[in-house]
């Protein structure tokens, strides 16, 4: 155990986040999300929801300050889910977190996602829940 951080975040995970560097990016799949098939490094957090997660990662991820968005989201096709507004609050409170989220066809998140530094099989029950966030630099 460490403390200050959240035991929503495995070894695994930690470990994946430390590699990263600026521009790589984290695909948190629902749980329809295909992850075993289009991830190249596959970290299982079963049982949690994409909220909790980023609560869990988000203090420790510094959001891409080069790129004119937060994060991208895969287009719902019909209205947008209700958890893409949570997601908004979640990230509005950090640095570059108030930039506006991208929304691409589901073609182009699951290429973007089999092209991502890892991805992260959640248990979140929600439809469209998937998101992909990229990581920035940490500034002094």
């Amino acid at each position: 155990m460490l403390k200050g951080i959240s035991n929503l975040l495995s070894p695994e995970l930690l470990k994946i986040l430390m590699e990263m560097g600026h521009g790589d990016e984290l695909v948190l799949g629902d749980g329809n999300f295909p992850a075993a098939s289009h991830a190249k490094r596959l970290i299982r957090a079963d049982g949690h929801g994409i909220p909790a997660m980023l609560d869990a990662l988000l203090p420790l991820f510094p959001i891409d300050y080069a790129v004119d968005f937060s994060a991208v989201l895969m287009d719902s096709r019909n209205t947008e889910p209700s958890i893409w507004q949570i997601y908004k609050e979640k990230f509005s409170v950090y640095p570059d977190g108030n930039k506006p989220f991208i929304v691409i066809s589901k073609l182009e998140f699951y290429e973007r996602a089999k092209q991502a530094y890892g991805v992260v099989a959640t248990g979140e029950s929600e439809r469209f829940a998937n998101i992909i966030i990229r990581k920035g630099i940490i500034s002094r």
